[in-house]
């Protein structure tokens, strides 16, 4: 589930922030003299970036409660930018994904100080490095980090199976397995949860070409039996 970007301020007496080791959090990469940029704000002043296996920390060098984090699951793009024209210095590029679909990316940074920030507008975030050449490596780091955090699945989704046996249709709608006109080596496709509409139509669709099958080849018998 995104939540989006927020305050981190858990740093241990080095300095360095707390992770949840008890569910097998850890350190991949760390990167000092990093400024960090939210949406059209003005930059931070450089601090360390952290990557885990969980989430992207930023904190401040100068300000030890000052502190940004984002997990994986809230980081719906990421990649290099170099373009002058979309930021004045070479940067990673992230979007944010807040859960909030009125959240406005293009706040001005007029409009709020960073006393009155609210990370839950924030859907943009840049990390800018003093050496830009540590951009491809950051990038390398951030990407393996994303493919351990994959979108999870909703339970919605789970809930819903689209394919099913003909044996549970059939024994849905009443039919014996010992009808001639029961099929079980046939395949239905329906909705499982709830509404099985479909897969009765289709069922009953499959016995009545059955039914005339027989029809046919009793007609065509009939019709050989009188010639002879």
């Amino acid at each position: 589930m995104a939540t989006g970007l927020r305050f981190f301020t858990e740093r241990s007496d080095a300095g360095e922030p707390l992770l949840d080791a008890d569910n097998g959090e850890e350190l991949m990469h760390v990167q000092p003299a990093v400024a960090v940029v939210l949406a059209n704000h003005p930059p931070e002043s450089p601090g360390t970036l952290y990557i885990s296996t969980k989430q992207v920390i930023w904190l401040s060098d100068t300000e030890r409660t000052k502190g940004y984090a984002v997990d994986f699951y809230s980081v719906s793009l990421h990649a290099v930018s170099r373009d002058p024209e979309a930021y004045t210095s070479p940067c990673i590029y992230t979007q944010i994904d807040t859960g909030d679909e009125d959240a406005d990316e293009s706040e001005s940074s007029d409009s709020e100080s960073n006393e009155t920030l609210d990370l839950s507008k924030i859907t943009e975030m840049r990390l800018v490095p003093s050496d830009p050449n540590q951009l491809d490596a950051l990038f390398e780091v951030f990407s393996e980090c994303a493919e351990l955090n994959p979108e999870p699945v909703e339970e919605e989704e789970e809930e819903h199976n689209w394919v099913f046996s003909a044996d549970q249709t059939g024994l849905e709608m009443g039919l014996d397995e010992d009808d001639p006109e029961w099929d079980s080596s046939q395949t239905t496709i329906g909705h499982v949860n709830g509404n099985s509409d479909l897969a009765h139509s289709v069922l009953e669709l499959q016995i009545n070409d059955q039914r005339f099958e027989d029809a046919e080849e009793m007609e065509s018998n009939n019709s050989n039996g009188g010639r002879q």
